[in-house]
């Protein structure tokens, strides 16, 4: 049972910054291959969730971290508040919609846990309906995995309400952040405790997996990630199809 108040979220104090960084930008290369043999392969394909707090960096990770990565294999999604199409439908159809094809890595910027998330912090859903919901995002991420061979990574950004509050303040202190400031970002805030109690349920009650991924010092997030998308992405066995034969 995973506790995120018992989960640092900063690095180990004997890990040097320097040398992490280094394996980092290794691994960051070695990312970029493997997504090109995906993408030549057509086999299979993957599917990463980024998770957690407001400020605690999704935007960041994947500028970082798929920076070798070919782009006509790459899609990032930014699921916000839904069309009113998108409210007409059931909460997983705006979702299934941006499932990546083989041979494609897509990437969600918050996804469908928004609707067992915000929804109950906020009221919006009983329990009974929260319960259903979680059901059937554990039947989706199910058939993805086992029927579509999609290789699901989800990852929950684990920031500390302290590290929150300094960066929200520098998008209001720094110039070349003020258009990632929104206040409303402050108001959710209030609902912290609220928020991480359902974080910990839905993450407890996944059938696939999640990373926890430490967040107060950048650096050490893409160490942390890019250490787990190599290990898993070079699983899935991806090479260089052969020349076809004449």
């Amino acid at each position: 049972m995973i506790k995120l108040s018992d989960i640092p979220s900063r690095a180990p104090k004997d890990l040097s910054k320097h040398l992490a960084k280094q394996q980092t930008k290794q691994r960051v290369d070695r990312i970029g291959e493997l997504q090109e043999m995906l993408y030549a392969q057509q086999k299979q394909s993957v599917l990463i969730v980024l998770q957690g707090m407001d400020a605690s960096g999704k935007d960041g990770a994947v500028s970082n971290l798929f920076e070798e990565c070919h782009p006509v294999g790459l899609k990032v999604i930014p699921f916000k508040k839904p069309t009113e199409e998108e409210f007409a439908h059931d909460f997983l159809w705006r979702i299934h919609r941006q499932a990546p094809r083989k041979g494609m890595i897509n990437i969600f910027l918050r996804s469908h846990y928004e609707d067992v998330l915000i929804q109950r912090v906020h009221n919006w859903i009983d329990e009974k309906h929260a319960q259903r919901r979680i059901e059937s995002i554990n039947a989706f991420e199910e058939l993805l995995a086992y029927d579509n061979n999609t290789l699901i990574l989800k990852f929950y950004l684990h920031i500390s309400k302290e590290q929150q509050k300094k960066e929200l303040q520098q998008r209001i202190d720094e110039e070349d952040k003020h258009w990632k400031h929104n206040s409303n970002d402050w108001r959710e805030r209030k609902y912290w405790d609220d928020y991480r109690r359902y974080y910990e349920e839905v993450i407890n009650s996944s059938r696939i997996p999640w990373h926890i991924i430490p967040v107060d010092q950048r650096w050490y997030r893409d160490y942390v990630m890019s250490q787990v998308l190599v290990e898993e992405l070079e699983k899935l066995d991806l090479a260089y199809p052969p020349l076809p034969k004449e």
